[in-house]
């Protein structure tokens, strides 16, 4: 009778360690992307590459892969690791002053939570970068191309954070300890840590308002200037419908080791976003950019960079997990800073771009 007894016992025991199991597998969750797309520059230059301050879609007149993503993410109560390896022409542009297999790391971070009671946690590893409110992955934003004021601030970064969360969901925020501006190894005689902070507040479900920041050094020690650098933007759900992102970026760097002399750079955008249907969304964009010394995006020219654009674009739902993008886009700039097919550089520059995206 004994041994009878205990078999039901041994076999909810057993059960329970599957359980258990099934349990601990659903906390690693294996996830891709992949995004083809054709572009066509108007200005038809010889070049494939679209202009030096564009990385995400760089490639002209081909077809071509900007971002194919493997991603592995793991959670559980108290610790969290995130794994995603990448290739494509986004990886090959923003990832080209990295050497070796790193050029290929999309994000690898761990994170262990530090409070019981409360969502505190501290995470180190490569990120996708804090500021901004446009992503590698062009699927999650608005438009199929990212705009000026995303292209040139970081993608990625690397370093320690510390960040905390309200228990309503309402505040998140986060201080960093980097590398430097979108680097996984720090440069070559480069010794001062960056430092950042990442501020969050949702009102509501419909209102997404946030304040990033970046401050350090991005040259060696030998030619050390000082970068200070805040974003700012509110995301706005107004309707089922219609959706708003205002966005405005200002940074300003010393034109010299020890120089009390500034060089600011600064840029607006704005992007709204209408859904008629489930399956069809429409977008536009208008955004300047400012950078008259050239400090992130040097032009040569006598007024720098200093250009407006405009975008409208159109995306088809294919499936749930497939969308069609297209996107149209003009820059026009004070100088004439885009390439044609002869020597000739031209002031005005427009351009068409079409991606098939999937999740799986």
């Amino acid at each position: 009778m004994k041994k009878i007894w205990m078999l039901p016992v041994l076999l909810l025991g057993a059960t329970g360690s599957l359980l258990a199991q099934e349990e601990a597998k659903k906390t690693l969750t294996i996830s891709g992307y992949a995004e083809v797309y054709y572009q066509q520059d108007f200005n038809n230059p010889k070049s494939n590459t679209r202009p030096g301050f564009v990385y995400s879609h760089n490639r002209n007149n081909e077809v071509s892969l900007n971002l194919g993503l493997i991603k592995a993410t793991y959670e559980t109560q108290n610790t969290r690791a995130n794994l995603g390896i990448g290739v494509g022409s986004y990886m090959n542009a923003n990832y080209m002053a990295e050497p070796g297999v790193l050029k290929n790391i999309y994000e690898a971070n761990i994170g262990i939570k530090l409070s019981k009671t409360h969502n505190l946690w501290l995470d180190a590893g490569i990120f996708p970068s804090h500021i901004g409110f446009e992503s590698a992955i062009s699927a999650d934003c608005y438009t199929l191309t990212r705009s000026i004021m995303a292209e040139n601030s970081p993608y990625f970064e690397t370093g320690a954070k510390l960040s905390y969360g309200t228990t309503n969901g309402q505040w998140n925020m986060a201080v960093f300890i980097l590398n430097g501006w979108q680097r996984i190894q720090r440069m070559d005689g480069n010794t001062t840590p960056a430092f950042g902070h990442q501020l969050t507040f949702r009102p509501s479900d419909k209102i997404t308002l946030n304040s990033s920041s970046f401050i350090g050094n991005d040259f060696p020690e030998s030619e050390r200037r000082m970068r200070y650098f805040h974003n700012l933007y509110g995301q706005f759900q107004v309707s089922d419908q219609f959706a708003l992102i205002a966005g405005f970026d200002i940074g300003t760097q010393q034109k010299a080791k020890g120089s009390s002399k500034y060089s600011t750079w600064y840029a607006p955008a704005l992007i709204a976003k209408y859904s008629p249907s489930e399956k069809i969304s429409m977008a536009a964009r208008g955004e300047y950019y400012h950078d008259q010394d050239g400090v992130i995006i040097s032009s040569g020219t006598a007024n720098g960079f200093q250009t407006l654009g405009a975008s409208v674009n159109i995306d088809y739902q294919i499936l749930p997990n497939i969308v069609w993008r297209t996107e149209f886009k003009n820059l026009r700039s004070k100088d004439a800073v885009f390439a044609t097919r002869g020597e000739k550089m031209k002031k005005g520059n427009s351009s068409l771009i079409t991606a098939l995206a999937v999740r799986f």
